[in-house]
């Protein structure tokens, strides 16, 4: 198959959304097919892909604009910045199908008319939500796609009765995310304290506010934040009133999330309803027990082992993590199938099952 992979982040970002889609691009491209990438960032000598130039202004540039409706957050400023660049190298004919997860300006210069020839089947990945599958308000209406991949059942048993739809969850390189020692001095982190994790943006839904309140009474433990946004200085300021000498935020490499993840004790993670969460089996797969926000949703992720609470009462938090630390305690760490189940071999299989599957039933 001919494929298109668009977003502006990417080879510019290493975030959730841009991590997912180009593993299962490499991960197709190695294994036969012939696989494009556009995005803002530049090509890598490494890439198993072809990967084009399409430039963007950053989001953060963008962070104190007004939001309305349709560019209702940075984000969707910064793709209204890529997709003229986005038509100029993007050649329909070129390709059998084209993926993205950005709406709505990506998803629509992907769907744009064409004058004779075949236009490419357009897919919608549900990375960011399903919103633009769903809803019929605003700019929501305008779209359409020939193919949507839900990453998780909730948007399955919504969508399934009107876009051509597969389950198909996010992956996790289980060659770099594994067992292992860590490297606290390394990252900074003191050696005589537990280390609660948290891998988050800094943004309001990851309410990583509300992971320092639940912290802070536990003596002895320390979080890390790895992430950045446009709430840094209340997260700092909050941070320093009810977690002196116990936090640390910083940004590291995606080369150094493994390490991350091995030198902490808990991961703790508490968006309400996220897609999916690419975290989440990365934690798994270096042993860390999980604390996080209780729904079917999350279980299907994580299973039932889990420390799962409602976490909209802080007090759970607290209590849910010292539980995962005296479980560290007494058991060693181990990793379950269910978290290498999320290899990204497994993940590319089933893009190409799904799409090789809406090929031949347009032929």
């Amino acid at each position: 198959m001919r494929l298109l992979f668009a977003l502006p982040g990417f080879h510019r970002y290493e975030r959730g959304a841009e991590v997912a889609l180009l593993s299962v691009a490499a991960q197709l491209a190695r294994t036969g097919d012939d696989v494009t990438v556009i995005g803002s960032g530049e090509a890598k000598p490494d890439d198993p892909y072809k990967f084009i130039h399409a430039g963007s202004v950053r989001r953060e540039n963008f962070e104190k604009f007004p939001f309305l409706p349709p560019f209702r957050s940075e984000t969707v400023y910064e793709e209204a910045t890529f997709a003229p660049n986005l038509a100029l190298k993007y050649k329909p004919a070129d390709y059998d199908a084209v993926l993205t997860c950005s709406f709505p300006f990506t998803n629509m210069t992907l769907r744009r008319p064409i004058v004779g020839g075949k236009k490419p089947l357009n897919i919608f990945v549900t990375q960011n939500g399903e919103w633009p599958a769903i809803s019929n308000d605003a700019e929501y209406r305008f779209f359409s796609c020939d193919g949507l991949v839900c990453t998780n059942p909730d948007y399955y048993e919504n969508n399934k009765d009107k876009w051509n739809c597969a389950v198909i969850p996010n992956g996790i390189s289980t060659d770099r995310f594994r067992l292992g020692s860590g490297d606290r001095a390394k990252l900074g982190f003191p050696e005589n304290q537990k280390i609660v994790l948290m891998v988050s943006a800094l943004i309001p839904t990851k309410r990583v506010m509300d992971g320092i309140r639940a912290v802070a009474p536990m003596d002895g433990t320390h979080l890390v934040v790895a992430g950045d946004g446009p709430m840094r200085d209340e997260v700092k300021a909050l941070a320093a009133e009810l977690l002196p000498d116990r936090f640390t935020q910083l940004t590291v490499t995606p080369d150094q999330m493994p390490t991350l993840y091995q030198s902490a004790d808990v991961f703790l993670h508490l968006s309400l309803l996220e897609s999916f969460g690419n975290v989440f089996p990365e934690a798994m797969a270096c042993g860390l027990p999980i604390v996080g926000h209780d729904t079917p949703r999350l279980r299907w992720i994580v299973g039932d082992d889990e420390f799962l609470v409602d976490t909209q009462q802080i007090p759970n938090i607290t209590l849910a993590l010292a539980e995962a630390l005296a479980a560290r305690e007494t058991s060693p760490a181990q990793v379950s199938e269910r978290a290498t189940s999320f290899a990204w071999s497994n993940i590319a299989d089933q893009y190409r099952d799904f799409l090789s599957g809406l090929l031949r039933d347009r032929a």
